[in-house]
């Protein structure tokens, strides 16, 4: 295998002013399955940072009172109590709309609070395009006397409430507002990656870009001066960057981002970078036998595309798709423009793939649907990327997103040969998880069509069992076949209008869509 079959090039990232390397060797990468798993991760990771130390954090919303493990500490007295021990603690967070639209904008204020009251800085970050917003999501620590031991946590779970489930998905204990469907405690599936090696610095330094972005935090000065009045408008400069710590393992690694081309430019990115969308079409343009994807929106014709395109080139190619029953916890606001686009993704799928097409929701095993927020590829099990990005036009093109995609230097030694570790690895956790399928016959599933086909007599299974009323024993596993969006005639006249400019969910209008492409 080359890397550069896989991975991007410098050039083909298509942004030159980017410093980042193509990509980085000598890594070690670990799947957190679940907010339980990381937020533990994280509790004992900063709990060992120590003077001069350094933390620094990107979010897209961040609730100081949400608990790491059911004991504490918060995450507001975790950074906190690690600034004060004297660890440079360092946060982006973006400043958010009103929470009366349902967003973070006071969650996010209170937790830059009170990491400044504690000795860090946080700034509260709108230097994005107008109607975007910053959506990375990850943490930087780097040990001022213990390199070996830095870590950056990069993916799709936000430090805020209705993140902590673990695989029983019986919910966070401090719940986000979500649809009823979802009940009072929301079972919650995501991902993150615990990174190790080179690659740590790499993601530093895509903090340290934003961090020294020479343009305002906002360009209200109302919230300027209140900003300035709290002091969450300081950017002190940041310690000098440190070497990249010593090689841990033996993945490769390539940080792909987005960020828009926005009035005035990114000093590191002047048009914008669209580096996420450019490798799912380097990488869909090599898929042959399976495409796994956990996505919480899949909901653009424009983007579904290059899947579609490779559905229709190659005939023995499968795609697997698990997806939330229900609209996102803000679907009362654009819940009825999003089901007709993601009808409309789904339409165009299974017309390039057909029966070689399955899209999936998860259920607990009390029948409480899991939302699913996780936003995971694995391509042939060679390939494997774990972000912030969904598979929509504001991951690809209008929000700044981050993701880690993976190359394992090793070959799996399980049939089907030709797989990489881990992506294989991270596939079958995965698959066995919604299965509920035990380690030892989790190898069951090595080969995709019968991994394919597994998946299809699970959830055919457990329909069937909910059709009859739920007779008899419940059969094993959480998946249910994922119906087709559907709208009542008025309903979507009434969202037509909405569709048209808003096709992903807090969309753009079309003029502002065309002037991003990818």
């Amino acid at each position: 295998m080359r890397i550069e079959d896989w991975f991007l090039t410098e050039d083909e990232r298509g942004n030159p002013a980017s410093e980042l390397a193509p990509w980085t060797s000598g890594n070690e990468v670990r799947p957190l399955i679940h907010g339980a798993a990381y937020f533990a991760e994280l509790r004992a990771c900063v709990a060992e940072l120590g003077k001069d130390d350094l933390l620094l954090f990107a979010d897209w919303r961040g609730d100081p009172d949400e608990r790491l493990a059911p004991d504490g500490p918060t995450v507001s007295a975790a950074f906190a109590q690690a600034a004060e021990r004297g660890a440079h603690v360092r946060g982006l967070i973006w400043r958010s709309h009103l929470d009366l639209l349902r967003f973070s904008s006071a969650e996010n204020r209170h937790l830059g609070r009170e990491i400044e009251q504690a000795g860090g800085q946080a700034l509260l970050d709108t230097r994005t395009a107008v109607g975007g917003c910053h959506h990375q999501k990850f943490v930087v620590l780097r040990r001022d006397r213990d390199p070996a031991a830095d870590v950056a946590f990069v993916g799709g779970i936000d430090l805020c409430h209705g993140r902590r489930d673990d695989a029983a998905h019986e919910g966070d204990p401090q719940p986000v507002p979500m649809p009823a469907a979802y009940g009072t405690r929301p079972p919650w599936h995501d991902v993150q990656v615990a990174v190790r090696g080179p690659a740590v610095e790499q993601v530093q330094q895509v903090f340290c870009e934003r961090w020294d972005d020479p343009a305002p935090e906002t360009r209200d000065p109302l919230r300027r001066l209140r900003d300035r009045l709290s002091r969450l408008d300081d950017a002190p400069r940041l310690p000098s960057a440190a070497p990249p710590p010593p090689p841990a393992g033996r993945h490769h690694v390539q940080l792909l981002r987005t960020y828009p081309a926005r009035r005035g430019g990114y000093p590191f990115a002047p048009r914008g970078e669209r580096s996420i969308a450019h490798a799912y079409h380097k990488v869909l343009d090599r898929a042959r036998s399976l495409i796994y994807l956990e996505d919480q929106y899949l909901w653009s014709t424009d983007v579904i595309e290059p899947f579609a395109r490779a559905l229709e080139r190659e005939p023995g190619l499968r795609m697997i798709v698990v997806v939330p029953r229900h609209p996102d916890q803000d679907g009362w606001l654009a819940g009825p423009a999003s089901l007709i686009g993601r009808a409309g993704a789904l339409r165009r799928l299974l017309s390039a793939g057909g029966d070689r097409v399955a899209v999936y929701d998860l259920e607990n095993h009390r029948g409480t649907p899991v939302y699913v927020h996780a936003k995971v590829c694995v391509v042939d099990d060679v390939w494997a990327a774990v972000g912030s990005d969904n598979v929509n036009l504001r991951s690809w093109t209008y929000d700044s997103e981050l993701s880690c995609a993976v190359l394992d230097e090793r070959e799996d030694p399980r049939p089907p040969y030709g797989a990489l570790r881990f992506a294989r690895d991270l596939r079958l956790d995965l698959m066995a998880e919604h299965l509920d399928l035990p380690g030892e016959r989790r190898d069951e599933l090595c080969d995709p069509v019968a991994a394919f086909d597994a998946f299809a007599r699970s959830a055919a299974a457990l329909e069937s069992w909910h059709r009859s009323s739920r007779t008899g024993e419940r059969p094993r596993g959480r998946l249910r076949p994922h119906p087709a969006p559907r709208l009542s005639p008025v309903r979507k006249v009434l969202a037509m209008p909405l569709y048209r400019f808003a096709v992903d969910p807090d969309g753009r209008p079309p003029a502002l869509r065309r002037s991003q492409e990818f």
